[in-house]
């Protein structure tokens, strides 16, 4: 799905009584949800297959936020919250705004945890339990890829 069409989708709904709207094919799922509220829009990458590790020599460090990724073992209640998509993570709407979650907050089912840009779209990640943030592992507007480990929480 190109980003032709989903103007096209999202006109359509704007033009509607429509609130929610959800499809999904063999290689893309799209999901818009339109309030009161700031509007969004979540279209989900096709899923794939992992792609082959980077040689050493070609691997960089890209911040100086600490790196957990998916071979740091966790602890018995941690779970990792990865992006599902590619963009720029935020981690506040705005840059003068207070961050939508910080280490140690307790963050309900359903709260926004962080944004990821992707063109010029901004897609809330939310939290799909009741967790406790126990790291930030990306820098505020750092480059993310699908699956890359945004938070480390722990369930509640």
């Amino acid at each position: 799905m190109d980003i032709k069409d989903i103007k096209a989708l999202v006109k359509l709904i704007m033009d509607t009584d429509i609130s929610e709207f959800e499809m999904e094919t063999d290689e893309d799922r799209v999901f818009i949800k339109r309030g009161s509220q700031q509007e969004i829009i979540h279209v989900a990458a096709p899923v794939t297959a992992a792609p082959a590790p980077a040689s050493p020599a070609s691997q960089q460090i890209i911040s100086d936020a600490p790196s957990a990724n998916a071979e740091t073992p966790l602890g018995d209640k941690q779970e990792r919250v990865t992006s599902p998509i590619v963009g720029t993570f935020y981690i506040a709407p705005s840059p003068e705004s207070d961050p939508y979650v910080r280490v140690g907050d307790v963050v309900d089912a359903g709260q926004t945890m962080c944004i990821v840009e992707a063109m010029k779209l901004m897609n809330e990640i939310e939290s799909e339990y009741k967790c406790k943030i126990v790291e930030i592992v990306k820098a505020n507007a750092e480059p993310v890829e699908f699956g890359d480990v945004l938070f480390i929480v722990e369930k509640i």
